[in-house]
């Protein structure tokens, strides 16, 4: 039996996904989303209506926090395994990623080191594999 894409079409459902899976891409820390946002699903249009107007609990998230460690991560420029190492497992928020920025506390200092020294091996790697693919 043969299907047009017409058919295939009106025979597509919504896309959605999980609350952690929205806040995961939101970039946001699920717990400290509104409740209904906790408990319902999200389609795909809201998740992008969402990104795109972001709403007021949205936008005080990314700039306040509690912000989850992939964040906070990326913000104090070290891995998430680097946080943990830290003794960080939790949520932060700005303020205290700020203050751990402020205090530079020997954990954080020897995690910026460490994960500089990946990032430059990155490039050293990206660089002799397009040596090799020029020559």
């Amino acid at each position: 039996m043969a299907f047009s894409l017409d058919s295939m079409k009106s025979q597509q459902t919504t896309q959605t996904m999980k609350p952690a899976t929205a806040a995961k891409k939101l970039g946001v820390y699920l717990p400290a989303t509104p409740a209904e946002f906790q408990e319902g699903v999200v389609s795909r249009a809201e998740l992008n209506e969402l990104q795109a107007n972001p709403p007021q609990w949205l936008q005080e998230l990314r700039s306040s926090g509690p912000h989850p460690r992939p964040v906070v991560a990326a913000r104090l420029g070290i891995s998430i395994a680097g946080l943990a190492r830290g003794g960080v497992t939790e949520a932060l928020t700005t303020e205290q990623i700020e203050a751990l920025r402020q205090d530079k506390p020997e954990w954080l200092e020897k995690e910026r080191a460490t994960q500089a020294e990946v990032r430059k091996e990155a490039v050293r790697i990206k660089e002799k594999k397009a040596d090799r693919e020029g020559s």
